[in-house]
Parts: structure tokens; sequence; C-alpha cells
């Protein structure tokens, strides 16, 4: 006769707590989009950051050759705007993390409002192969940057 494993008792909904982190998250996530969608996006490929206020990459200036961050702010404007060819252009690895953004953005606002543990499972993600693996694709944005530079 085949008796089936004893099922363990599992949280079904995560904790107040855990919900007003993913809202957390959410808001950090939805803040990001929203300052990407609202700047404009430099033809170049890069420089679009200086219509945060900040000063032009200090690499750019010293080099005439991008740092390895070069168009991420101009792939996010793009990306936010839902210019996905133009933010791959611009910067692989910022199209793919504008990405992952709004991934976790849906995630957070689904756990935030329902308690669910979907959280659990993007956290088995984050071990140490993904961030080597992140740093490996980093490099390789950063050359592509490299190969496709204009100044």
């Amino acid at each position: 006769m085949f008796h089936a494993p004893p099922v363990l008792p599992v949280a079904r909904r995560v904790g107040r707590g855990a919900r007003l982190l993913a809202a957390v998250i959410a808001g950090v996530c939805l803040t990001l989009l929203v300052l990407a969608a609202r700047l404009t996006p430099s033809p170049s490929g890069h420089g679009t950051h200086r219509g945060l206020g900040l000063p032009p990459c200090g690499w750019v200036v010293a080099f005439d050759k991008p740092c390895p961050t070069c168009g991420m702010t101009t792939s996010w404007a793009h990306a936010a705007n839902l210019d996905v060819a133009s933010a791959l252009r611009a910067q692989p690895l910022g199209a793919a993390l504008a990405l992952l953004t709004t991934v976790i953005f849906w995630g957070a606002v689904h756990v935030a409002l329902t308690g669910s543990r979907l959280a659990a499972v993007g956290a088995t993600m984050a071990t140490p192969r993904a961030l080597w693996v992140l740093g490996g694709l980093a490099a390789l944005a950063w050359a592509y940057k490299l190969a496709t530079w204009g100044g």
C-alpha cells in the first residue's frame, strides 16, 4: 500500500513586515523607472545623466573612453519609454537591468498586496554564482560600449 509522505505546514502568506518591505522595494523601483522615463535620452548613447544635474563623466573627459557604466542612464531612459531597440544599442546591460527592475516592481507589488511568498523564490536566485554572472555581463557590456564608442 502506498503512503504519501507527511505534509509539513508551510506559511501561506508573508507577514506585515515583509509586505511593508515589498511595498518599499516597489516604491524604489517605481521611482527609478519614472525618473528614467522623464529623462530625454542623449542621441550619442551616453550623457543622459546630465539631465539629473550630474557633471560630465570623468572617464570621458580624461580618456575620451567610456566608463564601465557608460550609457546606463541613456539605456534606462529608452527602456522606460518602451524603446527597447535603442535601450539595447545604448547599453545592453542597462536595458536588462531596467527590465529586471520592472519585473521586481511588479513582483513586489504582488507581494505587498497579497502577501505572496514570491519573494522567497527571488531570494533563492541571489547567489554568489549569480553575482559572478552579473559581473561577467557587466564586463561584456563595457567591452561592447568600448567597441561602439563614438565619443
